[in-house]
């Protein structure tokens, strides 16, 4: 009898500290990673030492709140055992395996490229948990696993999947059970809340902005109409200009015309710092002052198993092929310049 051929399926994501110990070192490799600040490493390197030291205590005390590090790391790793578990039965004749690669704190890109090495796979395919392309993200992802990386199989790159129907309809099925949960509120607008980033990095040809609009109103015509709907953008930090509106500017705009709120993570898979402190405690607390009527947050998508069936699919569907491309119908832009299929950014 042959051997089953081996599949390791990477997932990527962010990462997070996982413990106040950690807080400084991660804010560090974030802040040094040339996709998030843009210059020479002689400049950069000391950069990130200030920005992680000055903002260490702000930063502990947000994951305090959390217990004093980062859900992100377990939440992934129920990620990958649904994933897994939905592999094992989408590839019956195939032996499966869901690996970790955080791109600033442990489990790191490095030590995952080591262990998939060992495991010496036939195929492995790279899936971020990002729904939407980003140089900032996925792309910096990439770029330090083909930096890493050194062992066997055909390698894929999965590169986004913004507009994926099995994304599109998780999305709205946690959005209705959440308003529905909360009594239906009316009138209510529903905001789409996704990390924000500066404006030059779009300005460059970053199909991230374009990605979570099409994913918006995806989900917004899922819902079907009735549906008073926004895009936002959350987590600004440092003088420049990033892109809008913002979700604070709309919770106040909302809240000053009296209508309630129901605001979903669009661009978030798992629950995290700007889920868990952001939207669940600053956002709140914003609203609430502002008179807002009710506020409800829609939880994250985590394990909802019509999502985790998608990225199984997303999976099945790219082995066929080679390079880099998305899980989905979705062709970015001519302007997009930053595409990673534009730029050959297979791995």
């Amino acid at each position: 009898m042959s051997a089953r051929r081996k599949i390791a399926v990477v997932l990527f994501n962010l990462g997070g500290p996982d413990g106040p110990d950690a807080v400084r070192p991660f804010l560090f490799n974030l802040f040094r990673d040339p996709a998030i600040i843009g210059a020479p490493a002689f400049i950069r390197y000391p950069l990130a030492a200030l920005i992680s030291t000055t903002r260490e205590k702000a930063a502990k005390a947000n994951y305090a709140i959390m217990g004093g590090g980062s859900p992100l790391l377990p939440e992934t790793e129920k990620q990958a055992v649904a994933l897994a578990d939905a592999l094992a039965e989408a590839l019956p004749d195939a032996e499966t395996r869901c690996f970790i690669a955080m791109r600033y704190w442990k489990p790191l890109t490095e030590d995952t490229a080591k262990a998939v090495k060992a495991w010496a796979p036939d195929e492995v395919v790279l899936l971020p948990l990002y729904p939407q392309f980003s140089t900032t993200t996925t792309g910096s992802s990439v770029k330090a696993w083909k930096k890493a990386y050194r062992g066997s199989g055909t390698v894929r790159t999965i590169c986004c999947y913004p507009t994926d129907d099995a994304l599109i309809e998780a999305h709205a099925r946690l959005i209705r059970e959440a308003y529905e949960k909360a009594g239906s509120p009316k009138p209510a607008r529903l905001l789409f809340s996704a990390h924000g980033l500066p404006e030059k990095v779009i300005l460059a040809g970053d199909p991230y902005q374009q990605q979570i609009e099409a994913t918006a109103a995806a989900v917004a015509a899922k819902l079907g109409e009735g549906w008073d709907w926004k895009v936002s953008y959350q987590s600004r930090v440092g003088p420049l200009k990033w892109i809008g509106p913002s979700t604070d500017d709309e919770i106040l705009s909302a809240s000053e015309q009296g209508l309630s709120l129901v605001v979903t993570p669009i661009a978030f898979v798992s629950e995290h710092i700007e889920t868990l402190v952001e939207l669940d405690h600053e956002y709140r607390e914003l609203a609430e002052e502002a008179g807002c009527p009710t506020y409800v947050r829609v939880p994250a998508l985590g394990i909802e198993p019509g999502f985790i069936g998608g990225l199984a699919q997303a999976v099945v569907g790219s082995l066929p092929r080679e390079g880099i491309a998305p899980a989905c119908v979705w062709q970015c832009g001519g302007d997009r310049r930053q595409c990673p299929r534009t730029l050959g950014a297979g791995a």
